[in-house]
C-alpha cells in the first residue's frame, strides 16, 4: 500500500456565459493555490500528525473580513486570497457559487454558513453590515467577549441540526485568547452525499497500510471492483503518483486521491510540487479503468 493519502475538496460552482467561464476557471484556479498554500502552512507544524481543514471556510472568513479592512490589512487579505471581493465580478462569481450550495441534488446536502460575534457596544458600518448580511449564509451575534464564560457559540442552528441533529455550542473561551477581541468569526462547512458507486460492507477487512517511514499497521479496508477515472502521472521532479477519482452521486462532486506510485516515496516529497495548474492538469486527463479500489 502507498505510505500515506492526502485529500482535498474543491468547490465547482456553475456559471453561464464565456466571460463568467474564465472567471471562474480563474477563481478555480486562485482557490486551490490558497488550499495548498494553507495546508502548507498548517502541515508545517503538525509534524506528520494528521489533521483536517476545510480552505473554503477559512476562504470564506477572509472574505467577509475583505468588506470592512482597508489600507496595508486589506492589502494582507487580497495577497492572502489572491482576490477581492470589492471586484464586482469576483463579487457576483462567488455569490452565485455560494447561492447554488444551497440547491441540494442527488441527496446532496453542501453548505456554507459564517457567525461573527461582535462584542457588545462596538461600532459597526452599516454598509459592512448590509455586505456581508447576504453574504453566504452570514449572521450576526452580539456577544460578551471580555467574559467568555458567560457565552456560547452556537453553530448555525439549521446547519447543525441537519448534520448532528443537535446544536451544539462550544464555550468563547476555548476561541478567543485575549480580553482585548472585538470580532470572533465561526465558519461552519457540511458536505453529506453517498458514493456513486458504494462500497460493500461485506468487503471490508483488516489489511496492512504502509506510513510514513515504513511503518506498517493492520487498518480495515473498504474494497470495490469498479471502472473508475484513473492516471498515472510524473511530478516536476519526476515522481510517479496516481491520481483516482471517486465520484459522488449525481456527479455533483468527486474525492481525488493523490499516492505515491512507489511507496518508498515520502508524500512529502511530492506535495512541494503541487500546484493548481498541476491538479487541474492530472484530473483533466484522467482515464476509465477497471480496477480493485482500497480504501481505509
Amino acid at each position: 500500500m502507498p505510505p500515506l493519502l492526502q485529500v482535498i475538496l474543491f468547490l465547482s460552482p456553475c456559471v453561464a456565459g464565456t466571460r463568467a467561464s474564465h472567471l471562474l476557471e480563474g477563481l478555480r484556479l486562485l482557490k486551490t493555490e490558497f488550499a495548498l498554500r494553507l495546508y502548507r502552512s498548517v502541515a508545517a507544524g503538525r509534524n506528520g500528525t494528521n489533521f483536517v481543514i476545510s480552505p473554503t471556510g477559512v476562504a470564506l472568513s477572509l472574505e467577509i473580513l475583505q468588506f470592512g479592512a482597508q489600507g496595508n490589512t486589506g492589502r494582507q487579505l487580497t495577497s492572502a486570497l489572491g482576490y477581492t471581493v470589492h471586484d464586482l465580478r469576483v463579487r457576483d462569481c462567488l455569490y452565485t457559487a455560494y447561492a447554488t450550495l444551497r440547491n441540494s441534488s442527488h441527496g446532496t446536502v453542501m453548505e456554507l454558513a459564517c457567525n461573527l460575534f461582535v462584542q457588545e457596544g462596538t461600532p459597526l458600518s452599516p454598509c459592512f453590515v448590509e455586505q456581508i448580511s447576504w453574504w453566504a449564509n452570514s449572521s450576526f451575534q452580539p456577544a460578551d467577549l471580555r467574559d467568555p464564560n458567560s457565552t456560547t457559540i452556537q453553530a448555525n442552528e439549521g446547519l447543525s441540526r441537519q448534520t448532528t441533529g443537535e446544536n451544539p455550542g462550544a464555550p468563547l473561551r476555548e476561541l478567543v485568547s485575549t480580553m482585548s477581541a472585538q470580532l470572533v468569526l465561526v465558519s461552519t462547512m457540511t458536505f453529506q452525499n453517498t458514493w456513486q458507486r458504494g462500497f460493500s460492507s461485506m468487503d471490508s477487512q483488516p489489511l496492512p497500510f504502509t506510513c510514513v517511514h515504513g511503518l506498517v499497521l493492520q487498518v480495515p479496508m473498504m474494497h470495490q471492483m469498479a471502472e473508475v477515472n484513473y492516471g498515472v502521472f510524473r511530478d516536476a521532479v519526476e515522481h510517479e503518483v496516481g491520481v483516482l477519482e471517486l465520484p459522488f452521486l449525481g456527479n455533483v462532486a468527486s474525492l481525488f486521491l493523490v499516492l505515491p506510485r512507489d511507496k518508498n516515496i515520502d508524500l512529502g516529497l511530492i506535495e512541494p510540487h503541487l500546484t493548481a495548474r498541476v491538479i487541474n492538469l492530472w484530473t483533466s486527463r484522467l482515464k476509465r479503468s477497471r480496477m480493485d479500489v482500497f480504501l481505509p
